[in-house]
């Protein structure tokens, strides 16, 4: 088991370079040229080269993640974006306009666990486990958690917001209507063995989903 990932860094001004997503991918990704706003974000430090090339399951301590702030760490090579929502953005994942502009609101396709095929796709409502790969192109969406009438898109609802072309996804990572990515962001298997220990990386018990069965990443 890997030790618990440590925090590296807060980041409070609100900007900082795309090259702070970037790092978390592989490089089939590509690099966007693009300044990314983040309010607010904690950057993780990387997980040992032995832990990643395992994919062994990587621990996160919940208690340095305040409420509106989003985690960034490594699972498998990829990027996880752990968020601990609001209850104001709880609410509003279960609001009858937000869900009339979804693609797949109710998440029937298979892109998360059974366990969290529920309105607020993760295992508490509380906190967002996503892949941050958008599911068009492969880049990484930014956080961009709240509503803005003209940045980072005009009238931007709150949410996921992918900079190449123009994804667009709520804070269950659940993808809008006409928009160029045809699936939901990915759930991977997570649990939490104690209230402030998230483990990334493995099912609960009595779960054997396996995270290669999602429909695309």
């Amino acid at each position: 088991m890997a030790d618990s990932i440590s925090t590296a860094k807060l980041l409070t001004s609100g900007k900082a370079s795309r090259r702070d997503f970037l790092y978390v991918a592989t490089a089939a990704f590509g690099a966007v040229g693009a300044v990314a706003s983040l309010i607010p974000m904690i950057s993780q430090m990387n997980p040992d080269a032995s832990t990643l090339a395992a994919g062994g399951p990587v621990d996160l301590d919940l208690s340095k993640v305040a409420p509106g702030q989003q985690v960034v760490l490594r699972w498998r090579t990829r990027p996880v974006f752990v968020t601990h929502r609001t209850p104001q953005a709880v609410e509003k994942l279960k609001d009858p306009a937000l869900l009339s502009q979804l693609a797949d609101p109710q998440s029937s396709e298979l892109q998360q666990p059974d366990y969290v095929a529920n309105w607020h796709r993760s295992v508490k409502p509380e906190f967002g486990v996503v892949v941050g790969i958008c599911t068009h192109l492969g880049c990484i969406p930014l956080f961009e958690p709240d509503p803005n009438p003209t940045s980072p898109a005009p009238n931007w609802p709150g949410g996921y917001f992918c900079p190449c072309h123009g994804s667009k996804y709520d804070l269950a990572g659940r993808v809008y209507n006409g928009v160029p990515a045809p699936y939901n962001l990915p759930v991977p298997p997570h649990h939490f063995p104690s209230d402030t220990m998230l483990r990334v990386g493995e099912n609960p018990p009595n779960s054997d989903f396996d995270f290669a069965t999602i429909r695309q990443i």
